[in-house]
């Protein structure tokens, strides 16, 4: 028999993933209740009877409220201090500051987005799916594609457009505080990003940087009626499959990482297509590195790359090895990899 400590760890380590989707669901919990922001709104530390006023919560349901705030500080997403009289009191930290929803780097919607019951539903079918013939593990359980299910579904639409929209708002705070990606753009004067949405990313691009002018491209019903007050900045309609507008630099930002290899050399020709012989293409993805040395962020991306598989036909995050194998087959002969957004990178691909 095996050492009954061993056996005791191991359960332990079972049972920390059996019911690891309670933590997610807290977290959700807490953003839907607006818990930050009524500590925020507050300036210092709340008790739990403060909170529990704050936030209407009966009498009866208190002790219930402490038991959820245990387990969100125990995953470090509110600190928990001691006032002068001895009473508990919990404040924000650096991580539900960032669920806070007039935060300019706001992940809240991104946080309900990926949180909806359509989206964590799927996952629970994988085993199935491995054992039949439908294209993901969202056909199994919605008998559509993702992308079918939402534009048919609008509430999740909208949520999912939101996440998308916050997300991107945090990536492009970063990225253009970066010396890297200023050095990227510098000398060059046109900029398309491909899949752009509402142009949130361009728009915080063409602000930063204004010798650049900015594309956004996304099909029609997406940029239909947009457009933006920088004089730097336009909308065009289109299908990045077929054609996308000339310009220095093609951004294809968490674009690729939805789509098989096949579809992914098939935009990268495209992207070629638009660029001048000294231009480049800068890609916004995950580099999946076993060997990084922050294994918080591996296990992110590990655990992004099961949401890929999911959700998508052929999505997947992908390793330095699988992005250099589309960059060769899409006609590329070099890139360079600038791990300066956390889970993600930017990567430089052009023609020497």
């Amino acid at each position: 028999m095996e050492n009954p400590k061993e056996l005791l760890n191991a359960q332990a380590h079972i049972w920390n993933h059996i019911f690891a989707y309670h933590r997610s669901s807290a977290l959700k919990c807490a953003v839907e209740l607006g818990i930050p922001d009524t500590i925020q709104k507050h300036g210092n530390p709340m008790t739990l009877q403060d909170l529990a006023n704050s936030l209407a919560i009966g009498p009866n349901k208190i002790r219930s409220l402490y038991r959820l705030l245990r387990l969100l500080v125990h995953s470090n997403f509110f600190s928990m201090t001691k006032l002068v009289d001895g009473e508990e009191a919990y404040a924000n930290n650096i991580n539900s500051q960032l669920l806070l929803k007039d935060h300019p780097c706001t992940l809240a919607p991104f946080t309900l987005g990926m949180l909806d019951p359509s989206m964590t539903e799927a996952p629970q079918y994988l085993s199935k799916w491995f054992q039949n013939q439908d294209e993901s593990v969202f056909h199994v359980v919605h008998g559509r594609s993702f992308w079918e299910h939402a534009g048919l579904t609008p509430e999740l639409n909208q949520k999912f457009n939101r996440a998308m929209g916050s997300d991107t708002s945090f990536v492009s705070s970063v990225l253009v505080t970066s010396k890297d990606f200023k050095k990227m753009v510098e000398g060059l004067g046109s900029l398309v990003d491909v899949a752009g949405g509402n142009g949130t990313m361009a728009k915080t691009i063409a602000r930063a940087y204004p010798w650049l002018k900015c594309i956004v491209f996304d099909l029609p019903h997406v940029v239909d009626g947009l457009q933006g007050n920088e004089s730097n900045l336009e909308y065009v309609a289109g299908d990045m499959f077929k054609k996308i507008p000339s310009a220095d630099v093609v951004m294809l930002k968490w674009i690729l990482h939805d789509w098989s290899d096949e579809h992914c050399v098939r935009i990268l020709e495209r992207c070629k297509e638009a660029i001048p012989s000294n231009g480049k293409i800068i890609i916004i993805d995950m580099v999946v590195d076993p060997q990084a040395q922050n294994n918080n962020h591996f296990h992110a991306q590990l655990l992004s790359d099961m949401e890929m598989m999911a959700l998508n036909v052929g999505g997947i995050e992908r390793t330095e090895d699988q992005w250099k194998k589309l960059f060769l087959q899409a006609g590329f002969n070099h890139y360079n990899i600038f791990p300066i957004l956390g889970i993600r990178s930017v990567i430089e691909v052009r023609c020497l």
